[in-house]
């Protein structure tokens, strides 16, 4: 399918967000038009179309290349340009986002390279380096980011690594892009991504893992499942809202709930004699291992 391409849509301006420590300012006089292209059209994909769309982007200058027919078909209906492969529309794209899994990804960037090489680059593929990406796309500007999926509910966090040809002009474009998926961070080295990657990329399945241990445990001391995951999800939003409102350090807010002889230091030391803190740590590093091997084994 082929359409013609408005020339104007004003990129959305990024509301900053007030998280502390996190660079998440944009500019508020970014006025530039662009047309966007996503490479492959799954759940991190639709999430940030649908933050753009809701923020007035116009679904005419935003194309998706997603060659799964299924999927093709469930982005259809939002209006923005899909695609089965990719083609000389890509010219005209000032950002390029790739949303395809490592496997893949430089089959496609050969695909996609001949007409992108004068765009700015976003990566969301875990692993692939900037060195791989660079030589794959023979594009100077590029941009590696490692969301999680709560940027689906726009409670997000991703963090980003630019090469040295990005301008601050092209931060504020990603800033633009990203500002409805939830916060973010600029990093100053390439390697941090793989702590990201093993912190927050991964660790929304870290807290459905206990979360899932909370309400099994609740349902065998006799509440209904329902009441358990009532219990479970409403205690682990409450104490992540309480720890990100606060000052203390997450050990301080520990201390603060747990009564000498009570029912939390129960808990507490059971899991201190099961060694769990230093389980978690070990696996969050054996995350952190495969997001580096993921570089080695697809980045050739």
């Amino acid at each position: 399918m082929s359409h013609p391409v408005p020339q104007d849509n004003p990129i959305p301006t990024p509301t900053p967000s007030a998280a502390p420590g996190l660079t998440t300012t944009a500019s508020p006089n970014n006025t530039s038009h662009h047309t966007i292209a996503f490479v492959g059209g799954g759940n991190m994909a639709s999430a940030i179309l649908g933050g753009l769309l809701k923020s007035g982007f116009a679904a005419e200058r935003l194309h998706v290349i997603e060659p799964l027919a299924s999927q093709r078909l469930q982005l259809e209906p939002l209006g923005v340009q899909v695609w089965a492969q990719p083609a000389a529309f890509l010219s005209q794209a000032d950002l390029i986002i790739w949303a395809v899994k490592p496997q893949v990804f430089k089959a496609a960037a050969q695909d996609v390279a001949p007409w992108t090489h004068q765009a700015l680059h976003l990566s969301v593929a875990a692993g692939i380096t900037m060195a791989s990406l660079s030589a794959w796309l023979q594009a100077p500007r590029v941009v590696r980011a490692m969301p999680n999926t709560p940027a689906l509910v726009g409670l997000g966090q991703t963090g980003l690594f630019a090469n040295a040809a990005v301008s601050p002009e092209d931060k504020t474009l990603i800033e633009a892009v990203l500002q409805s998926t939830g916060e973010w961070v600029w990093l100053a080295n390439e390697s941090l991504l793989d702590a990201v990657t093993a912190i927050s990329g991964s660790g929304p399945a870290y807290v459905f893992y206990f979360l899932e241990a909370m309400c099994s445990a609740g349902e065998s001391m006799g509440l209904s499942r329902q009441e358990a995951k009532q219990l479970a999800i409403g205690t682990l939003l409450g104490a992540g809202q309480l720890a990100a409102q606060s000052a203390e350090t997450p050990a301080v807010l520990r201390e603060r709930v747990t009564s000498k002889g009570g029912t939390t230091q129960a808990a507490l030391e059971h899991m201190n004699q099961q060694a769990l803190g230093e389980h978690f740590q070990a696996a969050m590093w054996a995350a952190h291992r495969r997001a580096q091997a993921l570089g080695v084994e697809f980045g050739h």
